[in-house]
């Protein structure tokens, strides 16, 4: 298995299931209704919903970052208000969030290999690697805290 098979294969367990570590952000999410979503358990932290929206927003920017746009991510992009909280709102967040990992999948394994190393654009200058692996690493750190969320939730 070649470096961009492995990010790929990351990138399929730490939104979809199969991390060493415990649930990936799907497999936290498969139980959480809208209402769940859009609830604050946690005065002065983000909604589920929020993280799930700024998980998108991560997965575009880089998804740009390939296509050659530099244009850096706004705070109304990183940061989306969320719906009102109905069910197929927040399904259809669920699926846009499962869609940009597939094609983030997708595009990793046909990136150049030789390219790896290489920023993606000028600005930042965070190599491809960088930004691939990091892709997994953001999903993770948001599953803890959706995981912190949902424990909230059930008190």
């Amino acid at each position: 298995m070649d470096d961009r098979a492995r990010i790929a294969d990351q990138l399929q367990r730490a939104m979809v299931g199969g991390a060493w570590h415990g649930p990936a952000v799907l497999e936290l999410l498969h139980d959480v209704t809208a209402v769940q979503a859009g609830a604050r358990p946690i005065p002065g932290a983000h909604s589920i919903w929020e993280l799930v929206l700024h998980l998108s927003g991560a997965y575009g920017l880089v998804l740009r970052r390939v296509r050659g746009e530099a244009r850096r991510l706004c705070p109304e992009a990183d940061w989306p208000s969320e719906h009102p909280p109905t069910e197929e709102r927040w399904r259809a967040a669920l699926d846009a969030l499962r869609a940009l990992n597939e094609e983030a999948q997708r595009v990793v394994a046909v990136f150049p290999s030789q390219r790896l190393d290489d920023p993606l654009v000028a600005s930042p200058p965070y190599t491809a690697w960088v930004q691939f692996v990091g892709l997994t690493q953001h999903d993770l750190y948001h599953a803890g805290q959706i995981a912190i969320l949902k424990r909230a939730l059930s008190t």
